[in-house]
């Protein structure tokens, strides 16, 4: 699968083969997408545990339980527990200082160097608490999640993003630093549905949510391309499938699952 389809397929897949094992180099494979994620001033603040159920202590897993939707979680062969590290921030100033080595900031490197030291990195330095508080760094640990995400499907690989409401729990299990925040637990495994998983969720019309010079005019959605979207798989038919039921009925019964 190629990563184009990979996006009309990237959906929450609930059901996953617990006795299946991930392979590692899979899982590095997501890791490594997730690291080249683009990222304010170079900051990389993603950070991330990955938790095999096969090799994990029973006091890591059940740090990671949940008392909703915690059976995705016990069938997941492994979570990948991303974080940000808020420490990355205040060491910024060295990644902008790789940037301009690498010449990816400035045209002149005396010039762009001079500029950094002078001018960028005491901006940043003023402005740091308010970066912390801003939200852009989840955003863009958002990015690399999404990055992981992208690659776990292209790899036939089933996925799910959970909330927790123990992150003291799982900081401590963990041993997180106490500049750690949780961000979701990331469940990974072979999906036991279809790629389908009954079909294209539910979404809000494109012209509630884009706007074009100012809320209150749609952006002009072209059929034509929606047809193109269809085409190359990125758009699939809304859910529910007709046989998605049947499927459903035949996952309780093989996961041993509840009916809700």
């Amino acid at each position: 699968m190629q990563v184009q389809e990979a996006i009309g397929t990237r959906r929450t897949f609930r059901y996953l083969l617990r006795h299946k094992p991930v392979e590692r180099e899979k899982i590095q494979k997501m890791l490594e997408a997730a690291r080249l994620a683009s990222h304010w001033g170079n900051v990389q603040a993603l950070k991330a545990v990955v938790v095999e159920r096969a090799t994990a202590s029973q006091e890591v897993l059940e740090s990671l339980e949940a008392p909703v939707a915690g059976f995705q979680i016990e069938q997941a062969p492994v979570v990948i527990v991303w974080w940000l590290d808020f420490a990355a921030i205040d060491d910024q100033a060295n990644r902008l200082r790789e940037l301009v080595k690498a010449r990816a900031l400035g045209i002149d490197l005396e010039k762009a160097t001079n500029a950094l030291e002078s001018f960028l990195i005491p901006f940043f330095e003023k402005i740091r608490p308010m970066m912390k508080q801003s939200g852009l760094t989840e955003m863009d640990c958002g990015q690399g999640i999404a990055q992981a995400t992208l690659v776990a499907i292209d790899q036939g690989l089933g996925t799910a993003c959970l909330s927790t409401a123990k992150e003291d729990e799982i900081r401590r299990n963990l041993e997180l630093p106490e500049t750690s925040k949780v961000l979701v637990l990331q469940c990974v495994g072979y999906r036991a549905e279809s790629i389908e998983a009954g079909g294209q969720r539910p979404r809000r019309p494109f012209e509630t949510l884009f706007s074009l010079n100012g809320v209150g005019t749609p952006f002009p959605r072209s059929e034509e391309v929606v047809n193109q979207l269809e085409q190359a798989r990125m758009l699939q038919t809304p859910a529910p499938l007709p046989w998605r039921q049947a499927e459903l009925d035949y996952l309780q019964k093989a996961l041993d699952l509840p009916d809700f």
